[in-house]
């Protein structure tokens, strides 16, 4: 996405009126944001934000950061505990109803399971390519993040659904 729509879009963020999720946004030094991970050091960032939900007791990392250094801006979603990334999301489409966030789902484990991997997101999400609308408000943020929360989750799960079956190969 561009530098614009990153910026854009942590202003949405931080202007939230949500009352499911708790938003807390990082402290940056230089635009950068110091010690949080290995990838994400030397990086640009225009925003960096915890964001839990309390109800569900759970909890992410959402980075607006120029993730290869060539101002292309991602949304990159960190898992709570900084162990892995759940989303790397820069593609931004245009439909009638507005910009959405374009990702696609693509397991890239070595274990020659990942078209089972692909199966099961393809059948919680109706395909392994999703699309989010990008909130318009300071309202539509609610709605925005409970997707995302979903998308992580369901890419979570995909990724662990061949260890929770005896599934042969």
């Amino acid at each position: 996405m561009e530098k614009e729509q990153a910026i854009l879009l942590a202003s949405q963020i931080e202007n939230s009126t949500s009352g499911a999720y708790e938003i807390n946004k990082l402290t940056l030094s230089d635009g950068m944001l110091p010690k949080f991970h290995q990838w994400t050091n030397g990086k640009k960032i225009i925003a960096a934000y915890e964001i839990l939900r309390p109800e569900g007791d759970t909890g992410y990392y959402f980075l607006l950061i120029d993730w290869h250094r060539n101002d292309n801006y991602y949304l990159v979603i960190y898992a709570h505990d900084k162990s892995t990334t759940c989303a790397e999301i820069r593609q931004i489409q245009e439909f009638d109803e507005g910009p959405h966030l374009v990702w696609s789902y693509k397991p890239f484990k070595r274990d020659g399971k990942n078209d089972v991997r692909k199966a099961y997101f393809k059948q919680m999400f109706g395909s392994t390519t999703v699309q989010i609308k990008l909130p318009t408000s300071s309202h539509s943020v609610e709605e925005f993040l409970t997707k995302l929360f979903r998308l992580c989750q369901n890419r979570l799960r995909a990724d662990k659904i061949v260890d929770l079956f005896d599934i042969e190969h």
